[in-house]
Parts: structure tokens; sequence; C-alpha cells
């Protein structure tokens, strides 16, 4: 059972930058792939980025440019630098995990483990 904290979340102003947080308890393995989440209000939960265990990363087109998954291994953290910020970035973001092929590991891949969530607002 996999346990997954995030931090960082906040409010800033558009065009400003957050760097999310997320600890996890899963080590590093072939098949382990990272994810971000977000839920805005009256919205489904749609895929931010996901990063597979060899760091290749997929991003949602909203995103694209403006964020960056990365992950550091030794510490099992997975982060997401979120630049030039817009209010439709506003949501509650989730770090999510799920064990699968490499090769699946792309943004929109399932990711049924997910944390409790970090609150980002965008005004």
């Amino acid at each position: 059972h996999v346990q997954l904290v995030e931090s960082g979340g906040g409010s800033v102003q558009a065009g400003g930058s957050l760097r999310l947080s997320c600890a996890s308890s899963e080590p590093a393995f072939s098949r382990r792939c990272m994810g971000w989440l977000r839920q805005a209000p009256g919205k489904e939960r749609e895929g931010v980025a996901a990063i597979d265990s060899d760091g290749i990363a997929s991003y949602a087109d909203s995103v694209k440019g403006r964020f960056t998954v990365s992950q550091e291994y030794p510490k099992k953290m997975v982060y997401l630098q979120m630049n030039s910020l817009k209010p439709e970035d506003s949501g509650m973001y989730y770090c999510a995990f799920v064990s699968t092929p490499k090769d699946r590991c792309t943004i929109g891949v399932n990711l049924p483990a997910v944390g409790q969530g970090t609150q980002v607002t965008v005004s």
C-alpha cells in the first residue's frame, strides 16, 4: 500500500510559480510510474504530468512548456515545478502512482493510488 504525501501548494498571482513536492513510500523500480493529477471545482480530475522510472516525462497539452515533473530517487521524491501559472491552473493537485510498464507511463495513464492533495489557487 503506497503512501503519498503532497506539499507546496498555496496562493499565487497569475504569472507566478509554485513547486509541489510528493514524498512517496514507493522505492525505485522499473515499473514505477508517478504522476500529478488535478481537479478543479465542478470538473473531473485530469492528468497533468507523468514520469516513468527512467525520468521520461509527458504532459497535458494545457501545461506543456510551463510545468516540469522530476524525481529524486534516493529520497523517493517527485516534484512538479509550475511556472507562468494561470487562473485555470487552480485546483486540488494530487500525487499519484501506478505500477505499469514504462511504455504505458504516459499522460492519460490511470493512476489509482493518490495522496490527500494540495490546493493551488491562482488569481
